[in-house]
């Protein structure tokens, strides 16, 4: 009876060694999703989904995208602040929304909600239209608004966007109004676009390039310069406008998260935008690589949040 005592005392040992050990050795031990707060067929979505692939061959688990548009991405990055901090609920954030909801309003998150993983890539904003459009340049929009102030319709992905804010700043360096129209994401802005509701889309380089030439032409990219992968299309700049914007896109988690599973989680990213196949992805996608790892990504969004700050203090911009 001792004898059986003492083995199921020691099995017993065991398995609470075996049990204790478990969160540090067999994370992940079950699916990982990445939330998008916009509609599906987007920039964000396609890059998130395209991330999701290569995550999961590094961490040897199913990733999978769970899109929740609305509010400008805000429900998206509101359901990630306030989900378990446990890894396994990640949100792809795009700038300046993660920025700029905040400011402009109660959006269920703030800066200090997360965990900064990484920044991944960024894709310049643009000025875009249909092919049948009768406008051919940034000049023939600006002509155009200054003689019917408030009449041309332009949509975005949502207030605070960079699709937004790319107008509004469009605005006041050409002294224009536009009609603002939002959508939930660049998917249904397109739908609108070719079904003739919307004059000009606000889609990122990447969004609307596949589509360039066949049922949308670009107008402007808002690049400092050029983008090497769409060299054709002019900048505002070259078109006399000085209009300098891009969504930046990066993976945020819950703040809070172990050690141990954060340090995994930023070592998968890195390794992903590491590799010669995503970044041959992101290339297709007409998208700029532009890694950062998390303390360095969360420094320059500390930079940029102290900017617009003082920018929302001269203007409501989320008009």
């Amino acid at each position: 009876m001792t004898f059986v005592k003492t083995l199921l005392a020691g099995a017993g040992f065991a398995l609470a060694g075996l049990t204790a050990a478990t969160p540090a050795w067999a994370w992940p031990d079950r699916p990982i999703e990445i939330v998008v707060g916009f509609a599906a067929g987007g920039g964000t979505d396609i890059t998130a989904r395209t991330l999701a692939q290569h995550l999961g061959k590094v961490l040897g688990t199913q990733v999978v995208v769970n899109n929740k548009p609305g509010a400008s991405g805000g429900i998206g990055l509101g359901y990630v602040a306030r989900a378990k901090a446990d890894g396994y609920t990640l949100g792809m954030t795009n700038f300046p929304g993660l920025l700029t909801l905040p400011i402009e309003r109660q959006a269920g998150f703030t800066l200090a909600d997360f965990s900064y993983l990484g920044n991944l890539v960024r894709d310049p904003s643009a000025f875009s239209v249909t092919m049948d459009s009768p406008y051919k340049s940034v000049a023939d929009v600006i002509a155009a608004a200054k003689k019917a102030p408030g009449t041309i319709s332009y949509g975005s992905t949502g207030a605070g966007t960079d699709d937004h804010l790319q107008m509004v700043l469009f605005e006041e360096l050409t002294g224009t109004k536009l009609l603002h129209v939002p959508f939930p994401g660049a998917g249904p802005l397109k739908t609108a676009m070719l079904g003739g509701h919307v004059a000009i889309g606000g889609l990122n380089l990447g969004e609307v390039m596949p589509q360039a030439g066949k049922t949308m032409r670009p107008l402007a990219q808002a690049g400092v310069t050029a983008s090497t992968l769409a060299p054709d299309v002019p900048t505002f700049k070259a078109q006399g406008v000085d209009l300098v914007f891009a969504s930046e896109r990066g993976i945020v988690a819950p703040k809070g998260l172990p050690a141990d599973v954060e340090q995994k989680l930023a070592a998968a990213l890195k390794q992903v935008a590491a590799s010669p196949e995503f970044q041959a992805q992101m290339k297709q996608q007409f998208t700029e690589m532009d890694y950062l790892p998390g303390p360095e990504w969360k420094k320059r969004l500390d930079g940029a949040d102290a900017e617009f700050r003082k920018l929302w203090a001269k203007k409501r911009w989320a008009e």
